[in-house]
């Protein structure tokens, strides 16, 4: 800042009127002090300012497990969110195997890494289940938001509905005249699959129908679709509700192998609304979970806490039903 007051030929203090907007600068003297950073090549230290401030403009945002439509969304959403308010995003991604010893030790590793920077608050996509118990136990002294299905306290906490998703999908394939539905689950690990498979027994339940699960899917993959189809036995289903939509190709896909096809032989419905879920052959019927509004939303409420604003302790986006060729009355 003194070598470009010095270039202008006015005081330190006149530059940094300049940055900050706080006190007068003339439009001339404006111009070309302009004119001499471009030249000098100044950058004001963003550190420096943050330590006067106390705060650093940044979140932390952990994300678990492979990147995939529901996660990314997620992602772009709390991006453009955050781009609008100046903050920037310190992003850790944790792809382990959540089945073996030692990942709740990474987890509060990325989780100190945040501190130590420190952010100005955390942001963290829970949805293996455990990782709430570990975000309940950091004493973090800064806001912390969870995304997640299952949250370990309703405070501070966003999430898509895949309850009330299951539950309309499952209740759309019974108001069709379906009566033997199988459910394609998802990871057991993960809180959405949890979610999804206790919304589809509530319908079932309600309606007095058998609960028919074809568990032990690896992950949310069409390989876990196919896995599922190729163990199941065409004769003791008419339906299918799928945990997601990749789920669903997968099955729909093993199925065509066998010489059957929706909604002629079976109807089926997927979770998530990806956007060539409307090209599957057929196109899906399925339930539109808007990931990008979760982010948009999950970053809202944690800026609110940051900077003393008001905020809800909780919000869930609703599902909507999609209907499209892939199901049909038995």
């Amino acid at each position: 800042m003194a070598d470009v007051a010095r270039k202008v030929g006015v005081s330190t203090q006149t530059v940094s009127r300049y940055f900050t907007g706080v006190g007068y600068v003339g439009a001339e003297t404006r111009a070309l002090i302009a004119a001499a950073i471009e030249e000098l090549g100044y950058r004001p230290n963003q550190s420096a300012r943050n330590l006067r401030a106390r705060r650093s403009n940044a979140v932390g945002v952990l994300t678990m497990g492979p990147l995939n439509y529901g996660s990314s969304g997620v992602l772009t959403g709390l991006s453009e969110a955050a781009r609008k308010v100046g903050y920037t995003l310190l992003i850790a991604q944790l792809d382990l195997d959540f089945e073996a010893d030692g990942w709740r030790g990474e987890v509060r590793r990325a989780l100190e890494h945040f501190l130590s920077i420190p952010a100005d608050g955390i942001l963290v996509s829970t949805p293996v289940q455990g990782t709430d118990q570990i975000v309940a136990e950091l004493d973090a002294g800064i806001p912390v938001l969870t995304v997640s299905e299952r949250p370990h306290s309703p405070e501070a906490s966003a999430t898509t509905h895949s309850f009330e998703a299951a539950r309309t999908a499952t209740e759309h394939l019974i108001a069709l005249g379906h009566k033997k539905i199988l459910h394609a689950a998802g990871p057991a690990n993960r809180n959405e699959a949890f979610e999804r498979e206790r919304g589809y027994r509530a319908a079932v339940d309600e309606a007095g129908l058998p609960a028919l699960v074809a568990a032990g899917a690896p992950d949310w993959t069409a390989v876990s679709g196919f896995l599922a189809a190729s163990a199941a036995d065409p004769r003791e289903f008419t339906a299918v509700f799928a945990a997601n939509d990749e789920i669903a190709l997968g099955f729909m896909n093993a199925m065509t192998a066998r010489g059957l096809h929706a909604p002629e032989d079976y109807s089926i419905v997927g979770v998530d609304d990806m956007p060539s879920a409307a090209y599957f052959p057929p196109p899906l019927t399925t339930m539109r979970l808007d990931f990008r509004a979760v982010g948009a939303d999950a970053f809202r409420m944690l800026h609110e806490r940051i900077t003393g604003a008001g905020a809800v302790a909780q919000d869930a986006m609703e599902p909507e039903l999609i209907v499209r060729d892939s199901t049909a009355a038995p």
